[in-house]
């Protein structure tokens, strides 16, 4: 099949040996990760309690010292001549100025109260998130400001807000949440900045500015308002508005009154504004555009509804009933079918997996968790349009598996033994997390999947392994529909027609996820062995 413009590579199917602790990597990529980073710094809060005590007990120490000198010179003292006529007061005093004082000028108490902090940090320094995490989780905010239009002053403020109809509305109100700081808004700005990316920069570090104006610097900030006004006003001049650089870049000058180089870009915006006085009216930021994702306006609106399947009462041929297959496994206890679409065709199976079967597949995948790759011609790659960790487990890891797998053979009627299904690849989202529109049957001869010589992906089977609070919808962008994730449930779908051509209208995609943590289950079906299963056909529409 011909590649489709804005299509996503698909996600191999091997396994790839690595060693121990390295899901710890790319924190990001996994909400799971990212709270397993809270035990690390309830540790870290430990060892600053201890630091705090130790430094109190110290610095209690050099107050009874001072109170003590203090008392001579207010007291004793005031009678100069009599007091040194003592000899005892005089050998104090010599005494004090000799041993007492340097004793604690020179004390190391402090540097090793601050060495034993430290030490206790570098313990756990290979846990902690590191810088690609934090550029990570800032391209993930970012990421989920454009997909569901989000207003950056909301999200400074703890809010999920888009402007809608002239209004501003809240998406979704969290039962949890935490305004952001001046320093938080400058790193997500700095981000953007860092790759040339003024649109987001401009927005972020304007909060950055606000936010700055009204407080005082903290030793655990990074940034300044100096910083903030230095990379807004180049930003303003990079998106073309040259007004706001000058003004921003003379507030600065206020801050640093002898930087040269804000003193040389003073002197070329005031020549560039009186050779071109258009450019005082400033500009509309531009969204970037996008050479990679051709379909992102369809992508992104079929997100934000999260979750326009066709309606029953709009589409009569749409129906729920109880199935069995003709399985006689599923006489008993037949599973709640409904009929999400029928071109492509994708029927969502509610209460697929119980509670606990979910949460053994997910204990189960946690050692195993990897940042998730995708095939790029022979070879493997991560790729920012893909966030999430994955793992691969063999129907042996747990019991639960094997009745998973027996469990869609009894409702698809396919063979999913290795090597005509693959193992069940677990998937947990990062922060934002998501995969942008893509295909699972391979589009290139080239690709991995060939090597379990057993033909292209036919069949999907996913399974949602929990629910979210807000976003992570699956949306078939040409078939125009998304569903929302509804937890234990699952998915499936025909990726080929019966000719063996891949099925354009699955172009799918995983929406980020707004709030929530997001886990799925993969099972692909092969076409070798589904031979009696699904029989073939020349009609290209079937």
């Amino acid at each position: 099949m011909p590649s489709v413009p804005g299509v996503r590579l698909l996600p191999v199917w091997f396994v790839i040996i690595t060693v121990a602790d390295e899901s710890l990597g790319e924190m990001y990529t996994s909400m799971m990760s990212v709270k397993q980073a809270i035990l690390s710094e309830t540790q870290l809060i430990g060892y600053l309690r201890t630091y705090i005590d130790h430094e109190a007990q110290r610095l209690e120490d050099i107050k009874r010292f001072y109170s003590k000198v203090s008392a001579f010179h207010n007291g004793i003292y005031n009678e100069l001549a009599s007091a040194l006529a003592n000899p005892l007061v005089a050998f104090t005093l010599i005494k004090r100025l000799q041993s007492e004082w340097p004793n604690l000028v020179y004390n190391y108490e402090a540097e090793e109260n601050l060495q034993a902090l430290r030490v206790g940090y570098r313990q756990l320094e290979s846990s902690l998130p590191k810088l690609e995490d934090l550029q990570g989780a800032a391209q993930g905010l970012m990421r989920l400001q454009d997909v569901y239009a989000l207003q950056v002053d909301g999200l400074v403020r703890g809010h999920f807000q888009r402007i809608s109809n002239g209004n501003t509305v809240d998406i979704y109100q969290p039962p949890v949440s935490t305004p952001l700081s001046g320093d938080d808004c400058f790193i997500v700005g700095k981000v953007a900045y860092d790759v040339e990316d003024y649109y987001h920069s401009v927005q972020w570090l304007e909060e950055a500015v606000r936010l700055f104006r009204g407080m005082n610097w903290s030793p655990e900030h990074e940034g300044t308002l100096e910083d903030a006004l230095d990379h807004l006003a180049f930003s303003h001049f990079k998106a073309g508005n040259i007004s706001s650089a000058l003004s921003l870049s003379l507030e600065l000058l206020r801050h640093d009154p002898s930087n040269e180089r804000v003193l040389q870009n003073v002197e070329k915006y005031e020549k560039l504004l009186v050779a071109r006085p258009s450019l005082s009216s400033g500009s509309v930021l531009k969204r970037p555009s996008s050479t990679y994702l051709r379909t992102r306006n369809a992508y992104e609106r079929l997100c934000q509804t999260q979750g326009s399947q066709p309606k029953l009462y709009e589409n009569p041929s749409l129906f729920c009933d109880y199935f069995t297959n003709g399985s006689p496994g599923l006489l008993l206890q037949p599973m709640k079918r409904e009929l999400v679409s029928l071109q492509p065709y994708v029927v969502l199976f509610h209460d697929f997996v119980t509670a606990a079967e979910a949460q053994n597949i997910r204990d189960c995948a946690l050692p195993g968790l990897r940042r998730s790759v995708v095939a790029s011609g022979v070879n493997q790659t991560t790729v920012d349009y893909r966030i999430s960790k994955s793992a691969w487990l063999k129907d042996s890891a747990h019991p639960t598996i094997i009745k998973v797998d027996r469990r869609i053979t009894l409702l698809t009627g396919l063979n999913v033994q290795l090597p005509y299904g693959e193992h069940l690849q677990v998937v947990n989202y990062g922060i934002g997390g998501h995969y942008e529109p893509h295909f699972d049957h391979a589009t290139s001869t080239s690709s991995p999947l060939y090597r379990l010589n057993s033909g292209n992906r036919m069949a999907t089977f996913m399974i949602y392994l929990s629910s979210v609070e807000a976003g992570g919808s699956t949306a078939f962008i040409y078939a125009n529909f998304s569903v929302p994730v509804v937890e234990n449930s699952a998915l499936f779908w025909w990726n080929l027609h019966r000719n063996g051509q891949g099925n354009g209208d699955t172009l799918h995609a995983g929406c980020p996820v707004l709030i929530g943590d997001k886990w799925v289950a993969n099972k692909w079906v092969h076409e070798y062995g589904q031979e009696f299963q699904r029989r073939c056909s020349p009609d290209p529409e079937e």
